[in-house]
């Protein structure tokens, strides 16, 4: 059985009035034109995950530290609130932007990889493989 989530659709299955395939539209990173997809953040298998995680755990660090600083300095607790949020913005934004640079980079590197990989397995298939032999042309 599929995993849903409470509104009893599909996990993958497009959103109503959602861009990308549900209404026709051109995403970013998506297929275009019935080919393989562009490879990028999010279409990375792992990378999509660990960047929201990362989102998550840095907002709620970032509230945190700037409360408690702010605690410590015997702030107003209505003032203390509001520069928590703006350093949980912040910080939710900074390791947003990080992450996806970082992950920038090891989806190229992983790419250029593969593409080394199937280059020598192609190189090694050609050297498994003997040239044809050309025709000796019958005496008579």
């Amino acid at each position: 059985m599929a995993a849903s989530d409470s509104r009893g659709r599909p996990r993958n299955a497009p959103v109503r009035g959602a861009k990308g395939a549900a209404r026709g539209g051109r995403g970013r990173g998506k297929k275009r034109g019935g080919g393989a997809a562009l490879p990028s953040v999010a279409n990375h298998p792992r990378a999509g995950d660990q960047v929201k995680r990362a989102k998550g755990w840095a907002g709620l660090a970032g509230f945190a530290l700037v409360a408690f600083v702010s605690w410590r300095g015997e702030v107003p607790v209505e003032d203390m609130l509001l520069r928590a949020l703006a350093g949980g913005i912040v910080a939710y934004l900074v390791v947003w932007a990080t992450a996806v640079a970082i992950w920038r980079h090891l989806v190229v590197t992983e790419l250029e990889v593969v593409r080394e990989q199937r280059e020598e397995e192609e190189a090694a298939r050609r050297a498994a493989v003997p040239p044809p032999v050309p025709e000796q042309p019958a005496e008579v």
